[in-house]
């Protein structure tokens, strides 16, 4: 029989907290995700479900491997796309908490525990996430151009060794260490597959717009520093240019979040201009301070991007009349 889940074989009403990598091209770090949540320190009943979103690599033998535990499960889900990855991996797990890991991230062995005590504590809480470090390359430094501000897009998340309640969705936990109640998600509709990553784009601010969402609806949403998780730092986005388009993609993703929430318009183009010089002068300001300067210049490049679907939103728009 072959041991990858359907949906109707994934009821298991004693598991009390479901485990999700959304997974796509990343068999050389996914193992390791595997197996730390595999080793979790957590005595009650948990799963760990592995979305397969349109990998063409080992990504299926990498889990085939774990298979002999039958805590773990497999899904194919051809759509590309991390919202929709994320909303198939809702649909099988059987679990009224979801914690969600990135496959290039190693989850510390109290992590499901911290996380499910966070959810069985307060019945209002929606969203929590935890602290994140950074797992640099063997041998690789963190090069001097790279500020505080930028290494947060690595997916650095620190904002201290106490618990916090979020009151403003800048704050929100990073989606590479984040859980949610079922019931929130299913009151918002799911994970709004317009954003989050899709392919090779950088498509983000969907936890953000979640965060948005809970607030909006009386939910509360935490940062858990005990809930800690690192991450593995690709040699790839150890260049300018990774971080370039990282900024780009960014500023696109802010312009249909702010579509998406009705705020679409010739406004944009104001608040995309304003946002663009005001990055020029800061990186001027920092031009003695190279990790300063570069953080300000992408961020001032970001917004060229915020501009572009701006204006094509607007000659969308136009043309539809």
């Amino acid at each position: 029989m072959d041991w990858i889940c359907h949906l109707k074989a994934t009821i298991m009403p004693d598991t009390q907290i479901s485990a999700i990598i959304c997974t796509h091209n990343r068999d050389v770090y996914l193992g390791a995700a595997i197996d730390s949540l595999l080793e979790q320190d957590f005595t009650a009943d948990f799963e760990v479900v592995v979305v397969d979103n349109g990998s063409g690599d080992r990504t299926r033998e990498v889990v085939e491997q774990r298979a002999t535990d039958p805590r773990l499960k497999y899904i194919f889900e051809p759509t590309i796309g991390l919202s929709v990855a994320r909303n198939t991996g809702a649909r099988v797990a059987s679990s009224d908490i979801l914690a969600y890991l990135d496959d290039d991230a190693v989850a510390s062995p109290q992590w499901l525990q911290v996380l499910y005590s966070a959810y069985q504590n307060n019945s209002k809480l929606a969203i929590a996430g935890g602290k994140v470090t950074l797992l640099w390359p063997q041998g690789i430094q963190p090069p001097r151009w790279l500020s505080p501000g930028l290494a947060s897009n690595l997916g650095a998340y620190d904002l201290g060794d106490s618990m916090i309640y979020i009151e403003q969705p800048g704050s929100t936990p990073r989606g590479l260490n984040y859980s949610l109640r079922r019931s929130f998600l299913s009151e918002i509709g799911g994970f709004d597959p317009k954003l989050g990553r899709v392919g090779k784009n950088l498509l983000s601010n969907e936890e953000l717009q979640m965060t948005e969402f809970a607030l909006q609806r009386g939910w509360q949403v935490a940062y858990l520093p005990a809930a800690l998780v690192a991450h593995n730092v690709a040699p790839e986005r150890l260049k300018r240019s990774w971080f370039l388009n990282r900024g780009w993609w960014q500023g696109i993703s802010e312009c249909y979040r702010e579509q998406l929430a009705g705020k679409a318009g010739v406004a944009q183009l104001q608040r995309g201009s304003e946002r663009f010089l005001r990055g020029l002068y800061k990186s001027l300001q920092y031009f003695s301070d190279p990790a300063e300067r570069f953080d300000k210049f992408v961020y001032a490049y970001g917004q060229i991007g915020y501009l572009n679907a701006a204006i094509q939103g607007l000659l969308s728009t136009a043309n539809k009349k």
